[in-house]
């Protein structure tokens, strides 16, 4: 398993390394802001993709059977979670599930409801469906984030149709326990929300900890559970654009399913071959060779940064997205991007994206090259130094 050689990302029109001038960082920083891997997917999508490729014939139409037996294999062994093929969706990537759950169960000018500190895109694709994002905020508790349900209570309004929820967590890289989940299914039930559980960092959870589905956690909610899945940060198939939508419920189902069909939405051919070669044996193989990588560059991230007064990685249990806390440096947020941008020449997703209170954090990517890891503690440690 390759994932130490350093590929040239630069000048390849890549989302995460020819985006780094809008942080003043130049062509020899060190981009960690946006969530994808810098290593190549598992050798049994490649050999997918290029055996289809090689055939060179991009019809109409895949094996879509095959797809969604894979994804219902997947679930049943990583998850333990029996998904009947019959309650699978398919859209054009997880990001598009998201902006269709919006879209089909609200009206512009609802509410949008999540716990915060959370995934930007939440709050970007409710506002650019023209609804209302509701920040639900989450409490420090003995350096992780807890459910704080007296503030959830009273955030909600009648005009709140849909909670989205992010399992595992992303930014702070927490697993709910079961007890957890079916708070947030009863807490929907009760305000009579469609809740949208976007579980695609599922496969990515460390030793010690267990993503159990939404499903799977409330079995009796199921006539409101929808949830997200894709094989894109786990396999980095992003550009693939294939995500899948687990519906259980018939009703809520064929409304999805309508508003696709109307769409005219549906995976790309390529983007189900890769989903398919990656939800396999060889694929859960690869994962695990994978997790060893992260678990090493967690540790050596953890251990440099940890290491540098006043500024603190929250322990992760799932995702490669250490989320770092610079509070107790006493410096404000632009003083605290002009090391980390200007100096350090490092760009992370600034804390003030993903929600009130974050600002002095900052969230970086794990899942590359362990000499990238490497150089970015050095380089953190470096334009810190006068706090040594």
């Amino acid at each position: 398993m390759d994932f130490h050689t350093i590929n040239q990302m630069r000048g390849t029109f890549s989302g995460k390394w020819d985006s780094m001038g809008q942080f003043g960082v130049g062509p020899d920083g060190i981009a960690m802001h946006v969530a994808d891997s810098d290593y190549p997917s598992a050798p049994c999508v490649i050999d997918a993709v290029r055996a289809e490729a090689e055939r060179g014939i991009f019809n109409y139409g895949f094996d879509r059977k095959g797809y969604v037996d894979a994804f219902c294999w997947w679930m049943q062994t990583r998850h333990n979670w029996p998904v009947d093929p019959e309650w699978v969706l398919t859209t054009q990537g997880l990001g598009m599930a998201i902006a269709l759950c919006i879209d089909v169960w609200s009206e512009p000018g609802d509410d949008i409801a999540f716990f915060t500190p959370v995934y930007h895109e939440f709050r970007l694709k409710t506002h650019r469906a023209h609804r209302n994002h509701v920040e639900l905020p989450m409490t420090l508790v003995d350096g992780r984030y807890e459910l704080d349900w007296d503030a959830a209570e009273a955030a909600i309004t009648p005009r709140t149709k849909v909670l989205l929820f992010c399992s595992p967590q992303n930014p702070s890289g927490r697993v709910w326990t079961v007890t957890e989940l079916r708070q947030v299914a009863e807490f929907a039930a009760r305000h009579h929300l469609i809740l949208v559980s976007d579980e695609v960092h599922a496969d990515l959870v460390f030793a010690g900890s267990t993503h159990v589905p939404m499903d799977i956690a409330a079995p009796e909610h199921r006539d409101r559970i929808v949830t997200l899945f894709a094989a894109s940060k786990t396999f980095n198939l992003a550009g693939l654009r294939v995500g899948q939508i687990v519906i259980p419920d018939g009703q809520l189902r064929a409304q999805m399913a309508d508003r696709l069909t109307a769409l005219n939405y549906d995976a790309t051919t390529l983007g189900a071959v890769a989903s398919k070669a990656a939800y396999s044996p060889d694929g859960n193989e690869w994962v695990a060779a994978q997790l060893a990588y992260l678990e090493e560059n967690r540790r050596i991230f953890d251990e440099g940064v940890n290491a540098i007064p006043g500024v603190r990685s929250m322990p992760l249990q799932a995702t490669y997205l250490p989320w770092v806390d610079f509070s107790g440096t006493g410096m404000n947020e632009e003083e605290i991007a002009r090391r980390v941008n200007g100096e350090a020449q490092i760009t992370p997703a600034p804390g003030n994206w993903f929600g009130t209170g974050s600002e002095l954090w900052n969230r970086f990517v794990l899942a590359t090259p362990r000499a990238n890891v490497e150089e970015a503690v050095q380089r953190l440690q470096r334009a810190f130094a006068d706090l040594q």
